[in-house]
């Protein structure tokens, strides 16, 4: 499943060039990660572990709306492993894109735990159970 949010680019959000400041950026995908995380692998004790190599192909200005994309890629042992692309809704231009993001499920320990998922669950598939 893919998961999408939008996110409009606010004053605040800029860098001194006028265009979305790149930490604003990443600080949205690391938060929208680690909530698709919690929520899949059903556990508030999520964290990011890893951040493949980053590339800003694209900048967004003040008013501009982006698109934040993420999907799995795998499932671990103990972690998740997802995929990211942020696109500028108003231009149809990518702006960024993470082919890995691991998050990485932990126990009471604070140490990696396996979490037992094997696939993509939905809130139906849990009802059900």
């Amino acid at each position: 499943m893919i998961f999408y949010i939008r996110k409009w680019i606010y004053l605040e959000d800029l860098n001194a060039n006028g265009t979305l400041f790149g930490g604003k950026l990443l600080a949205w995908i690391d938060e929208e990660a680690a909530l698709y995380a919690i929520v899949q692998l059903e556990n508030a004790k999520v964290v990011t572990k890893y951040m493949s190599e980053i590339n800003f192909t694209s900048a967004a200005k003040q008013g501009d709306i982006v698109e934040i994309e993420i999907d799995v890629v795998k499932f671990a042992r103990s972690s998740l492993v997802l995929k990211c692309e942020v696109r500028n809704m108003m231009t149809r231009a990518t702006i960024i894109t993470i082919e890995n993001i691991t998050m990485v499920n932990l126990g009471d320990d604070e140490k990696p735990k396996s979490h037992g998922k094997t696939q993509i669950e939905f809130v139906d598939d849990r009802i059900k159970k």
